[in-house]
């Protein structure tokens, strides 16, 4: 998968809350009130925010990467956010979670929804329900969006200049070290751990999450009581970071008599996973990682590849016009998964991934792109734009040198770069071509296909991009 650009956020089903009884009613309205902080920064600043931190995290943290227990945490995680009250909704966030190789005790979610959860944690855990407390937890500073109103409180924090000394100071321990390392700007106390009063919120609705979700909401409190078990002389990490409101667990436990729960969320897979973690190697210790002697996966790489079916190409192809000056023509199996003004990408069935209704990459498809204004220099203008992409794929490089080409009788410059899967964890092969617009602005074509697939794809891209036809002014 070749991380371009941005998808469009999609707003996922919200779990339906049917008031069906007198007596649900009065449990309900009984229950706390949640009130979201004042905030002076838009949603998509914590998305931003988010992003950023997260990729120097993937770059850093060695991610455990078992397809088996990211499935898991997958499917908790997407239960909770299901749940999340319609009024901390926000349509542009993306959740995702990830596992950490590493042995502390410790979990965090970024602005915007990125969450990592460490193995420690997990192993640490005595019920899936102690885990799922911890996620609903993360999850309600990440929908009540502590992170940027904390950085509200500090008006001469900008956004855009301190977003990975914000997100490391928010996260605190070795992941904040990471997020926040090679930071020119210092943070003060205001940001190295979340509030009392932020912490509380969080407990609350994260139990309430967890009831809506089909979990008994006292599991946090136990999960909270086991981190201070298990932490040791020095305490666990995850409460540097978290510290106690005070009467943390009665506070939980008082809430959660006031919560109906709704349905029944266990997956009764929590034994299987366990005995999965414990049949692996010892997982490094955060001494280990600062040291740089922990290896990992990349983000989304598997321990065992995903098999996904992909059908191949049509033999038919059919006209689309993904801007109004252009059209072009794609096998007739290929749709478009996601787009916007700026860029739009086709895949066939199979060929990409979704998350609650999010696109989360592509393995076989085509994506057409409108970048800045050109130099006047069209291979440098290349070379940029390889650049931008290599900075969410790491593993990019480019195969050869540049050449010359022609996309609708422009002048154009071709270049072909190998990457490793996000989705898969295996070579592919990446077909780019740029040209540009009379107004000067940049067009990229991109093909994506498993390098095994790459001769049976690369006459496909050819007959797409030989279909171009361009009607600017």
């Amino acid at each position: 998968m070749l991380n371009t650009m941005p998808s469009p956020r999609l707003r996922r089903p919200l779990a339906v809350l049917g008031v069906v009884a007198f007596t649900l009613t009065l449990t309900i309205s009984a229950q706390t009130r949640i009130v979201a902080p004042k905030n002076n920064y838009q949603p998509e600043d914590d998305v931003k925010l988010g992003r950023e931190a997260a990729a120097e995290v993937n770059k850093q943290l060695p991610l455990l990467g078992d397809e088996r227990l990211e499935e898991y945490v997958e499917r908790i995680g997407n239960t909770l956010v299901a749940a999340i009250p319609q009024e901390f909704q926000h349509p542009q966030f993306h959740y995702s979670f990830d596992v950490v190789n590493q042995k502390e005790i410790n979990a965090f979610a970024l602005p915007g929804g990125p969450m990592f959860l460490n193995r420690g944690m997990i192993e640490a855990a005595k019920t899936e329900g102690e885990v799922a407390g911890v996620m609903a937890h993360e999850l309600s500073h990440v929908a009540l969006r502590h992170g940027t109103a904390q950085a509200t409180k500090a008006q001469k924090f900008q956004i855009g200049s301190v977003l990975g000394q914000i997100a490391g100071a928010i996260v605190g321990g070795t992941a904040g070290s990471i997020i926040s390392q090679g930071t020119q700007f210092g943070l003060g106390a205001t940001f190295l751990k979340y509030s009392r009063e932020y912490e509380s919120q969080a407990d609350i609705l994260g139990a309430q999450i967890l009831a809506r979700a089909g979990y008994q909401p006292r599991e946090m409190a136990n999960m909270f009581k086991t981190i201070e078990a298990e932490g040791g002389s020095n305490g666990p990490e995850w409460l540097s970071s978290h510290p106690n409101p005070g009467n943390r667990y009665d506070a939980i436990t008082r809430e959660a008599k006031s919560l109906p729960v709704q349905g029944h969320a266990e997956t009764g897979q929590f034994a299987e996973i366990q005995s999965r973690l414990h049949g692996m190697p010892p997982a490094y210790t955060a001494e280990q990682i600062a040291k740089g002697q922990a290896r990992g996966n990349p983000r989304g790489g598997t321990t065992s590849a995903r098999t996904v079916s992909v059908e191949p190409p049509s033999t038919q192809f059919r006209q689309s016009s993904p801007f109004g000056f252009m059209t072009l023509s794609l096998p007739a199996n290929w749709s478009e998964v996601s787009g916007d003004d700026t860029g739009i990408t086709y895949a066939p069935p199979g060929g990409y991934r979704e998350t609650s209704g999010r696109l989360e990459g592509v393995t076989h498809g085509f994506q057409v792109g409108i970048a800045g204004k050109s130099s006047g220099n069209l291979t440098q203008d290349t070379d940029q734009i390889v650049s931008a992409f290599a900075q969410s794929n790491p593993q990019l490089k480019r195969e050869g040198t540049y050449s010359r080409d022609t996309v609708a009788g422009r002048a154009g410059v071709r270049a072909t770069l190998l990457n490793q899967s996000d989705i898969t964890g295996k070579p592919e092969t990446i077909s780019l071509a740029t040209t540009t617009l009379n107004d000067g602005r940049i067009v990229y074509f991109v093909g994506v296909a498993p390098q095994r697939d790459a001769r049976t794809y690369d006459e496909v891209f050819k007959r797409v991009r030989q279909s171009v036809h361009l009607s600017d002014r």
